[in-house]
């Protein structure tokens, strides 16, 4: 489960932000996710809640904002919004994509004390 790895990750970077800006303690962190992020949401609910436990962010809510997967398309030039990383080009059809979005996993905010 990579999931808990990237709670680590968030939990350094909440770490390093409570020492350069002195807050002691996180009641929020919002997570931006991409479709194509390769994120199972309640694994890192689950790993979040673990990970954060004796740290300035346990007891904290976190909020998941999904970002849809976004890929450009030589068929129509134009950028469409995919639900799999596979599938063709909603408005032509054509499987000539290149991705654009959909792939991020970043803090978007932290509400600190």
């Amino acid at each position: 489960m990579h999931e808990m790895s990237l709670c680590e990750g968030i939990l350094h970077i909440i770490e390093d932000n409570a020492r350069a800006q002195s807050f002691n303690k996180v009641t929020k962190v919002r997570v931006e996710v991409g479709r194509f992020a390769g994120v199972e949401p309640n694994a890192l609910r689950f790993g979040f809640d673990v990970v954060m436990k004796g740290s300035v962010a346990e007891g904290a809510a976190l909020e998941l904002i999904e970002r849809p997967g976004k890929a450009f398309c030589f068929g129509c030039l134009d950028t469409v919004e995919l639900a799999h990383r596979a599938d063709p080009c909603p408005t032509c059809g054509s499987e000539q994509l290149v991705i654009q979005g959909g792939d991020e996993l970043k803090i978007k905010d932290l509400e600190v004390m």
